[in-house]
């Protein structure tokens, strides 16, 4: 058997948690290693030990769930982020992603949109919930006259600035203090958000929208 994927939980109220720790427990390739009430802890404890992923409410009490969602995917590239949320508005959708997430669903969601939605965002790919029309979210951006770097975090850019002046990510690691391997996480999830599939074509990219100078 498969290696369980590891998950985290957040939320500032109890019963949601162990509704959510009683529903993942049923699922043989889910374990439920933490679950907290509050962000620090959650942070701290991620940062320490990071889970495959976390599941994040979006309406904590103190720093939201977004904020969070951004703290842990700055710290733990490799950590899939999974928002959970009473919020159908495309512009938390929105701000979810651009903080990191990869899934996002609706706390009225049946219980097994959220083992789904686990199990997507565990392998890579992004989730967003079924009551949530995709069109909705493509509109928004559109209107807002959202620009492609505006997709990326504030550690993506910095590693995008690097990687395309010729650091290697060896190097980019020692300078920011992060893994290597995590510096491939973030060119990884930094060119899959740019649609972008080669470096050549992300330093062109980084030149036109004034990220490097770099010919």
């Amino acid at each position: 058997m498969s290696a369980q994927i590891s998950v985290l939980l957040l939320d500032d109220h109890a019963v949601v948690r162990d509704g959510l720790k009683a529903l993942l427990g049923t699922q043989r390739d889910m374990h439920v290693v933490a679950s907290f009430g509050v962000a620090s802890d959650a942070l701290r404890y991620a940062a320490e030990t990071p889970p495959d992923v976390a599941i994040l409410d979006i309406a904590l009490p103190g720093l939201n769930g977004i904020e969070v969602a951004r703290l842990m995917h700055d710290a733990c590239p490799e950590l899939h982020l999974l928002m959970l949320s009473m919020y159908a508005n495309p512009e938390y959708v929105y701000q979810a992603f651009r903080a990191g997430a990869s899934g996002y669903v609706l706390k009225e969601s049946a219980g097994g949109e959220v083992v789904a939605a686990v199990r997507a965002v565990h392998g890579g790919r992004r989730y967003l919930s079924g009551r949530i029309p995709p069109q909705a979210l493509t509109d928004y951006a559109r209107d807002r006259g959202e620009q492609p770097l505006e997709r990326l975090s504030r550690r993506e850019l910095q590693i995008l600035k690097l990687i395309v002046e010729g650091s290697t990510s060896s190097e980019v690691g020692a300078l920011l203090g992060i893994s290597p391997k995590s510096v491939d996480t973030y060119r990884s999830r930094m060119m899959r958000k740019l649609e972008i599939d080669d470096l050549a074509t992300l330093v062109k990219f980084a030149i036109r929208h004034g990220v490097t100078s770099v010919e």
